[in-house]
């Protein structure tokens, strides 16, 4: 079976979008690979996110160029949109982490890897706009504003979890449901994502499902935003001597997994909303 090739879909818009982002990508996983290594979960979550974003993207744009994104058994424009979408944010999260926990004003390497990353978010947050879908387009639920929502749930409950520590809440049955509540509803976030690029929606009853367990997780994330702070933070007052974020590390992730509660809560209510206008509001 031969194989064309289309340039066109590395000198579209999208297309050198993709491309410099590739660049920016490696340049800035070079630099930190360059120098030392580190096991720490914020250290692993930058260069994986890297690493990941370079791979992803890569194969992206061998596929279109080749041909080959049409054959393949899923939905191409949710799969990118969903892709471009969750890079913007790994990057967003990396290009804050990385500064903080192993930059200084002298380390030039870190600096350059840091202003290359930033430059790869601005690269995915364009391409995020280029594929999103436009007021009435016809196009898969990941490109549009309550399928960007999905990502951003996943995304957000992955940040919880690079925050979390075992020896932390595994003695208060409070914070296991948190674990539990951030869990149960990461898992049916990425169900929708892979079921969506699959193309497996159809068979279900999506819309009321959709619905009922977005209710189910307002509900379960308003128990976690209060009884989170309420056992992590009792009892337990910020360390007096912090003079870098380093130093006070597990103080740090009780109040990141804490306002990231928050902020899927508010996600999720948002992402409820638009469910309901979708399924019982219809234009006249």
């Amino acid at each position: 079976m031969a194989v064309a090739i289309d340039f066109k879909t590395l000198t579209a818009p999208v297309g050198i979008v993709r491309i410099l982002e590739v660049v920016f990508t490696i340049v800035t996983a070079s630099l930190v690979g360059s120098l030392y290594h580190s096991t720490y979960s914020f250290w692993v979550w930058c260069m994986f996110t890297w690493c990941f974003c370079i791979c992803v993207s890569l194969l992206i744009l061998i596929l279109e160029l080749f041909g080959l994104s049409a054959k393949l058994p899923i939905s191409w424009n949710d799969f990118t949109t969903a892709f471009a979408m969750l890079a913007t944010l790994m990057v967003l999260a990396a290009s804050i982490i990385y500064p903080i926990y192993y930059t200084c004003s002298s380390c030039g390497r870190q600096i350059g890897a840091t202003v290359t990353s930033i430059l790869a978010f601005i690269l995915y947050a364009v391409e995020v706009g280029l594929t999103r879908a436009k007021s009435g387009e016809i196009s898969g639920f990941l490109a549009t504003v309550p399928g960007l929502l999905k990502v951003l749930e996943a995304f957000v409950a992955c940040i919880i979890f690079i925050c979390l520590e075992e020896h932390f809440y595994i003695h208060y049955a409070g914070l296991q449901w948190c674990v539990a509540v951030y869990s149960i509803c990461f898992i049916f976030a990425l169900l929708v994502i892979i079921l969506t690029i699959g193309r497996l929606l159809a068979l279900l009853p999506f819309d009321k499902i959709l619905i009922v367990c977005n209710v189910l997780a307002v509900l379960m994330y308003m128990t976690a935003a209060v009884i989170w702070p309420v056992y992590a933070f009792r009892d337990i007052p910020r360390p007096s001597n912090c003079p870098t974020p380093v130093y006070c590390i597990s103080w740090n992730n009780t109040v990141v997994i804490s306002f990231m509660t928050c902020v899927n809560l508010v996600v999720y209510i948002v992402d409820t909303v638009y469910s309901f206008r979708l399924v019982f509001i219809t234009p006249t």
